[in-house]
């Protein structure tokens, strides 16, 4: 792992908790079933009233349990303040929301993923919100976007498929010179592997789903920033659309989160030694992955994270009903949507003339994973030749 900073902080912050008597010495954070809290007094439950996220009233507000795993993905992000939501989107969609107005204008990466796409193209132009999408590999073209009612600058890097990245101090510094805000989706590197917020976002969103679960066996999301900003979200798009993260999910989002730094030190190291042989076989005509010298942006990679996860996509020549079977018979990867578990993953798609492989390596060996990606291929080939003779 190529990291800039110790590892130490980072393994402590989510290993280690003082012992909290409340608890009896408990090691894990209990988790809170209870919908809401009662008071033994009326002067207490007024002072809870006055400071809802301070206290704890009602679960769809502050439950102690999500407040726990808030209170770490905020000191492991390197933020004042987080609020976990029901799923990547909600957070996504809420932190957007808290940030424009009727008559804004939005300039976001056109690379990012396919419901932001949807919600910031389509959905908010109900409520008279512009969005602009823009190469963001080219620092130009978010100058170029700009609009006098321009108030956010959307980022998603790496983006999920062509995993190409934006200049995330530079797009920073630009929305701030304009008086608009950064959110940037993080999901992707993790708080491991690139601190958004040190560069100069405003909010940082994670689809939980993914590494920091790890476990393939829940959905979250949080968004993560200053204490203003994530109260002013809290107190408004928070409360009122109620995409809250439940106790129990919170307990596993907790569990998955303690091993997140040596699982990602395993998935950047998997990930490049597949990434790199990939790029030597001959149905694959490009591998992109940032973490490859063959990267066009692999420079700024290094200056902007301190290491590289395990998902990338390879573009072939092939039509995609060859690639598809090749996807098919694959031993060790399964086919299916999201990514961040134990299990590895393929996904096909067509791009132009030929098509794309979004592959996800997980917890496997990777020298399995190469064996299988080589005989996958060799199978493929046979069928071709059987079906070019018949």
């Amino acid at each position: 792992m190529t990291n800039k900073r110790e590892d130490r902080p980072v393994f402590t912050s989510v290993s280690h908790d003082p012992t909290d008597t409340r608890h009896h010495g408990s090691i894990s954070m209990p988790i809170y079933q209870s919908s809401l809290f009662a008071f033994e007094s009326y002067e207490q439950f007024d002072e809870a009233f006055s400071d809802l996220f301070g206290h704890h009233v009602y679960s769809r507000g502050n439950n102690p349990t999500v407040e726990y795993l808030e209170n770490k993905l905020a000191e492991l992000e390197g933020g004042e303040a987080a609020r976990c939501f029901g799923s990547g989107m909600a957070a996504i969609t809420a932190s957007i929301l808290s940030m424009v107005r009727h008559g804004d204008h939005i300039v976001c990466v056109s690379q990012v993923y396919g419901p932001t796409k949807e919600f910031l193209g389509s959905y908010l132009q109900r409520f008279g919100v512009e969005t602009t999408f823009v190469d963001g590999s080219l620092p130009e073209a978010w100058r170029g976007a700009i609009r006098p009612n321009t108030k956010l600058f959307y980022l998603e890097s790496p983006t999920t498929m062509m995993f190409e990245l934006q200049d995330i101090a530079a797009c920073a510094a630009l929305a701030k010179s304009i008086g608009a805000r950064t959110i940037i989706d993080g999901t992707w590197a993790t708080p491991c592997f690139q601190k958004p917020l040190a560069l100069g976002a405003d909010l940082v969103v994670h689809s939980l789903t993914k590494y920091i679960s790890g476990h393939s066996d829940c959905v979250g999301g949080v968004a993560i920033g200053s204490k203003s900003l994530i109260s002013s979200l809290s107190k408004s798009e928070y409360m009122l659309f109620g995409g809250i993260m439940a106790p129990q999910i919170a307990a596993l989002m907790t569990r998955g989160l303690r091993t997140l730094p040596l699982r990602m030190q395993r998935h950047e190291v998997s990930g490049r030694i597949v990434a790199e042989h990939l790029e030597g076989l001959s149905f694959v005509r490009k591998v992109n992955y940032p973490g490859l010298a063959s990267h066009p942006q692999h420079e700024l990679a290094l200056n902007q994270m301190s290491g590289f996860s395990s998902l990338f996509s390879i573009e072939s020549d092939c039509p995609t009903h060859m690639l598809k079977e090749w996807a098919n018979q694959l031993r060790y990867f399964k086919i299916g949507v999201s990514w961040g578990g134990f299990e590895s993953l393929v996904t096909v798609n067509p791009l132009g003339s030929g098509s794309i492989a979004r592959i996800y390596v997980g917890q496997e060996d990777p020298a399995d994973l190469i064996d299988d990606m080589n005989s996958a291929w060799q199978a493929v080939e046979q069928h071709q030749e059987q079906y070019d003779i018949i």
